[in-house]
């Protein structure tokens, strides 16, 4: 229960009707969940708007509203609490009801578009290997110790964000590593939240059906840099043209990680194998188990922000060692007849490149790499061609096949990317729409010694048409082809 006058602390606050003394139970945005006693906040979406649930809240037991316009009528004895910006608002009050958990642990957020999953979870698993309770907020799962949770959204909204710190702060965690979207900036999902450090991964190429252009994409992750405070750290990977736009403005103490340019953490790839890489760290040697200069510049980032969050040069780089590939990101198994197969979540054409490059700088050419490759539904259409023309160019065969079409007819989906494969490659190509028999193709044209890179879906356990999530993982129907 808590007194409405507090958890508006903060809040931009246009009017009020009613007062501020009376109490609250619930916190909620979606009329559905409204119970007795419930403050409700009608925010203002890309599809539905809020102010039309009001009546429906207040009949469901909903005795404080906030909104950006006051309803035509007025309800006797509710309170209503009119805002400029209802997301922005949520994220104070949630924040205020669970009493700031965020400071209460040391939270880091890492954005960027490649890479926000596994440095979040190598960070998770590098504090818990130091010894300490640690929570994660991630788009694989949500983590609070040993305890996991599902997840949906890459950044939940601000009620759950809040809740789970919360849940986090009292269970005694320390720390909590969380990935912070585009869309999360935008939406405010972060506003109000303290922040211990950032760390930006890196800017290509994906959301552009919701952002519109590279630039408002951009300027949407820099914001969370912008809203960094001057005890925060913000670590950016100075290899990335985009990585000193992104703290060019913030208050947060700069530190920077990279492979090719001058960096506060500088690191070398000496040697890779599929089972790791020699690398030098800041004039250290050391195996690590992930490959690929993509996963280098992530463990840099690891590193960094170890060290940052005041961890012994010495004693992160040994436990940095220890770590092992997240869940989705460059799985792989070896069949007995040694054909090599490589589960990863690329789903943009940055990604998609960096991991056919990475098996290319290892394999030695007298194996093919047969790669298997779709794009979802209703997501960025212009980035298909471009992962047809990546992969049709970097592999010696590629079967393209659907990857959660949602709404979309898959035949179209096809299309679009086939649309980008030069002549001289459409030959390497074959489109099989169902993706279990595009991965039983794969299996079935791999020789001693090849490799199948199955790549989009990575950790996801689903397949989703007009609607309809039905069980589909990449690793165990490629485990069951392999094995027959």
């Amino acid at each position: 229960m808590k007194k409405i006058k507090d958890i508006l602390y903060k809040v931009e606050i246009q009017s009020i009707v009613g007062s501020t003394d009376a109490t609250i139970d619930h916190l909620t945005f979606d009329s559905r969940q409204v119970a007795l006693n419930t403050l409700f906040i009608a925010i203002v979406g890309e599809v539905m708007d809020g102010h039309a649930y009001i009546e429906q809240a207040i009949e469901k037991g909903a005795t404080a509203i906030v909104c950006q316009v006051l309803p035509a009528v007025l309800v006797e004895g509710i309170v209503y609490i009119v805002v400029e910006d209802s997301n922005r608002a949520l994220a104070v009050i949630a924040a205020n009801f669970y009493d700031n958990p965020s400071r209460n642990l040391k939270l880091v957020g890492v954005t960027g578009t490649n890479g926000k999953t596994t440095i979040a979870t190598l960070l998770y698993k590098m504090f818990t290997s130091l010894g300490y309770k640690v929570g994660l907020l991630s788009t694989v799962n949500i983590r609070i110790g040993e305890t996991v949770y599902d997840t949906s959204h890459t950044t939940p909204d601000s009620i759950t964000i809040n809740a789970y710190l919360n849940q986090m702060a009292e269970e005694g965690c320390e720390f909590c590593f969380m990935e912070v979207s585009s869309h999360g900036v935008v939406q405010h999902r972060t506003f109000g939240l303290y922040f211990e450090g950032g760390i930006f991964t890196n800017l290509t190429h994906d959301h552009l059906d919701y952002h519109k252009t590279f630039a408002a994409y951009r300027d949407a992750k820099k914001m969370f840099f912008d809203q960094l405070g001057k005890t925060s750290f913000a670590l950016t990977n100075s290899d990335d043209k985009n990585g000193a736009i992104m703290v060019q403005n913030t208050k947060a103490k700069v530190r920077t990680y990279a492979l090719k340019n001058m960096a506060d953490y500088k690191g070398q790839i000496l040697e890779s194998q599929f089972s790791g890489m020699l690398m030098k760290i800041n004039q250290q040697e050391l195996w690590v188990q992930l490959i690929g200069a993509f996963n280098a510049s992530n463990l840099l980032a690891v590193f960094g922000a170890t060290v940052a969050l005041g961890v012994p040069q010495e004693e992160a780089l040994v436990h940095l060692s220890k770590l092992t590939s997240v869940e989705g990101r460059f799985e792989y198994i070896v069949s007995p007849n040694q054909v090599t197969a490589i589960v990863d979540y690329a789903h943009t054409p940055d990604a998609l490149a960096n991991v056919i490059a990475t098996i290319n700088s290892i394999r030695t050419n007298n194996e093919q790499l047969i790669t298997v490759v779709g794009c979802g539904g209703n997501r960025d259409k212009t980035k298909r061609p471009e992962m047809g023309k990546i992969a049709s160019e970097l592999s010696n065969k590629v079967i393209f096949t659907s990857d959660n079409p949602r709404f979309e007819e898959p035949a179209a989906i096809l299309e679009d990317i086939e649309a980008g494969v030069e002549p001289q490659n459409k030959m390497k190509t074959i489109v099989v729409e169902d993706r279990k028999q595009a991965i039983k193709l794969a299996c079935q044209q791999a020789n001693a010694g090849d490799i199948i890179l199955i790549a989009g879906k990575g950790h996801e356990t689903y397949q989703e048409i007009k609607g309809v999530r039905s069980h589909f993982s990449d690793l165990e129907i490629v485990k069951e082809f392999l094995a027959r």
